[in-house]
Formats: C-alpha cells, structure tokens, sequence
C-alpha cells in the first residue's frame, strides 16, 4: 500500500482554494485536512495540524509567502513539504527551480499538478527529507535577508533573484592595486584604528572601512563578531575554550587564538554547534 500524506492551502484568493482543493480530490493518497485565506491563522493551524504539505501562495496581504515560511520555520521543529503557488511566469520563478523548490502556475494545471504530486512523495522519502528541509532553511535566510517586496517585484518584472545578497569578493585598494579578496577565505577581522585588518589565506589585508560597514556586508550565519573590535568566520573556528579566570576563547584551524566577549559567547557557541 502507497503512503498516504495530509496537505494543507494557504491562499488568500478564495477561488484559487476552491479550484486546488477540488484537483486534490483526485489523488487517493493526499488528504486536504485545512485551508485558509489568511497568512497569519494559517500558520497556527500548519504548526498544529502538522500536514506534510502546504500549498503556499507567495504574494498575498499581510504576510506573504516568504514571511509565513520564515514565521514557521521558526514554530516548527519540523518544516513541511512546500509548493510554491504563484501567478509569477515561469521564467519570473526560475530562482526556485535551483533550489529544487516545487511550485505550481496560477491557474493549477491538473498535469502539472500531477507531477508536483509525484515530486513532493518522493522529497518526502526519508533519505531525501533532509535535503529537502535544509533548501527551505536556506531559502528562507536567503529571501528574507532581504526586503520581501523587493524580491517580489524582482520576481514580477521578470528579473533574477540573487542566490545570495552577501558579495563572494571583498576590493581591497592599496598601492593603486586592487585585490578581489575571496570571503570564504577570511579568516579573522580586527580593527586597528581607522583600518581593518582582514586575515585571509595566510595573508593580512587592510582595509579603510569601519568594522559596522563591513559587518552589513558579511553573512551572518558565517561572520561573527566575538568583541568590539573582532569578527571571525564560523567555519575557521577549531574550538571554544573557557580559562580559569572565567574568560573565553576560540582557536582558529590556522592556529591563532582570539578572546571572545562573554556578551558574544552563547551566540559564537550557537553558530559553531549548528
């Protein structure tokens, strides 16, 4: 006997709810058990009812679409399976065919529909359910590290939705030289003076730029500041250590030890466990 899975609409259009529910009927494995117009009440009634599916309209008053996925990743230990449902063209919504993200074209094509069905079962399967879970998290850190609307009108006029705000090179001048240095490499940040100090690749790099300008610029799920005058990359970090006078310190795969603020300890021990 196949599995069977629970679903669930979210769309404000009442007849868009309507049409969608009534295409389900036909698939003997999916059970409809809610629907709902309103963005907020539906994400309580998705982290109650728990369904493996959401239908999720993207561009609807109040919350939409990104907003409600942000707002249940953040109520459910647990994300469900998520199809996009959008009136957005096919090429408006390529950004979310790279992130093998389903989603389905207003008005819901029945054969179309059948091939999300079959799609979602199969990220639904155990040893694809992670992966699927870790695209969402991460398309939702990706859109909603930027104005939602923004992404909206990018994705209505047609244009291409960036994989990620946060540049891949920091242009370092000096000597009349520019050096595009790569900030997966970076290792470390201190300030001295007016200056930064970019430790990447063995090298140190500086930078006239303040240590608040440079912070925007720089994912905060890799970049963190462990005091007022350092940054570091999460993924350089070997160790958190605590030392008898109670102060604490990282140790770097490069070998370097920086100290580490205790009002920036719990957030740095966070990023490393995670």
């Amino acid at each position: 006997m196949s599995r069977s899975f629970t679903a669930y609409i979210v769309d404000d259009e009442s007849l868009a709810r309507k049409g969608l529910a009534i295409r389900l009927e036909s698939f003997d494995e999916i059970t409809l058990i809610g629907h709902q117009g309103n963005s907020r009440e539906a994400i309580a009634e998705i982290s109650a009812l728990k369904p493996d599916i959401v239908f999720l309209d993207i561009q609807m008053p109040g919350l939409n679409g990104f907003e409600v996925l942000k707002s249940l990743q953040q109520s459910m230990p647990t994300l469900p399976a998520i199809v996009f449902v959008t009136a957005f063209d096919q090429y408006a919504i390529r950004a979310f065919e790279v992130r093998a993200l389903d989603y389905l074209l207003k008005p819901v094509d029945e054969e179309r529909l059948a091939e999300t069905i079959e799609r979602v079962k199969h990220e639904l399967e155990p040893n694809e359910f992670d992966a699927t879970q870790q695209k969402l998290v991460n398309l939702v850190a990706e859109v909603t590290g930027e104005d939602c609307d923004v992404i909206l009108e990018r994705l209505a006029s047609g244009d291409e939705v960036p994989m990620s705000r946060y540049p891949e090179h920091i242009a370092i001048k000096d000597s009349g030289e520019i050096t595009r240095v790569p900030v997966n490499a970076i290792e470390w940040i201190d300030a001295a003076g007016d200056y930064m100090c970019i430790h990447a690749s063995g090298e140190t790099f500086i930078l006239r730029r303040t240590m608040k300008e440079l912070e925007k610029e720089l994912n905060p799920n890799l970049f963190q500041r462990i005091h007022r005058s350092a940054i570091v990359n999460v993924n350089q970090v070997e160790k958190l250590c605590t030392r008898q006078n109670g102060e604490y310190h990282i140790s770097l795969k490069n070998g370097q030890k920086l100290k580490v603020s205790r009002s920036y300890k719990d957030r740095i021990k966070q990023l490393i466990l995670n």
